[in-house]
């Protein structure tokens, strides 16, 4: 029998990278999945993906931080799939820049999305849980958001506050069986590292930032990470299989947080 048979997820950011993987890892044990993004083509080609492959999923165009729009996104989750028991809040940005150039509308901007986003898809997500006798709340954060980093001290900013929000979260609800982990990938090659905005408005870089060079210099194990590698995680966080775990990281990140740099050996 499949691990969700019967429920309902909701999965913002659903329509690329870590978020699509989410959804059809999600969809293809058994759960209804409403995914949410701001891009209808490949939202709804996931969700053809999804339907051809046997599975149920719906795509719904919304921005995180559109708080008028979030009771419509809970009730037609409800309405697809009889019930909301799953939020896998996934949606972000990343922009990168110095502290002290860094301007006000960027920081603000990535505050909206990856904080106050999050903030939102678990406040109108916990009503309907409560309604099924609990559920699992599932924030996507980062290996940035357990340690600093040059030139990410905004974003890092952004997912540190996402995994302490998921550790107080997880105190206020455990009486209503509502679980709350955060999720932290590190290096994983999608879609999110050909949008990443670099420098100073104004002064933005558009060189490419290969994320297979960047797990080569900083990630023990001999490979860069795949969306698949964090969607298993979220899956098992979803899962009865971790129905005693709440308020705690799931770091899935090579080894990165590990230590130091991995040393290579060479022939």
């Amino acid at each position: 029998m499949a691990l969700l048979a019967g429920k309902g997820a909701v999965v913002t950011g659903g329509a690329s990278g870590i978020g699509e993987a989410c959804s059809e890892t999600l969809a293809r044990e058994g759960a209804g999945v409403l995914i949410t993004d701001i891009d209808p083509l490949r939202g709804k080609d996931v969700v053809a993906r999804i339907t051809r492959a046997g599975g149920k999923a719906h795509y719904l165009d919304h921005d995180v931080r559109d708080e008028a729009a979030w009771p419509g996104v809970i009730a037609e989750a409800e309405k697809r799939f009889g019930r909301l028991d799953i939020m896998v809040a996934n949606a972000g940005i990343g922009i990168m820049a110095p502290i002290a150039t860094m301007t006000l509308a960027d920081w603000q901007k990535q505050q909206a999305i990856n904080l106050d986003g999050v903030f939102l898809s678990i406040k109108h997500a916990i009503p309907a849980l409560k309604k099924q006798g609990g559920g699992s709340i599932v924030l996507m954060s980062s290996v940035a958001g357990l340690r600093g980093a040059p030139g990410l001290a905004a974003y890092s900013a952004t997912k540190g506050g996402v995994r302490l929000l998921a550790k107080s979260v997880a105190l206020e609800h455990a009486e209503d069986n509502i679980r709350c982990n955060s999720v932290h990938p590190g290096i994983i090659a999608t879609p999110i590292w050909e949008k990443i905005p670099t420098g100073a408005q104004g002064n933005r870089s558009n060189a490419p930032i290969d994320p297979r060079e960047r797990a080569a210099a900083s990630v023990p194990l001999p490979r860069v990470g795949e969306a698949q590698d964090i969607a298993n995680g979220v899956l098992f966080l979803c899962t009865d299989a971790a129905n005693y775990m709440t308020g705690q990281e799931l770091v899935i990140d090579g080894g990165m947080t590990a230590g130091g740099r991995p040393t290579r050996q060479t022939t």
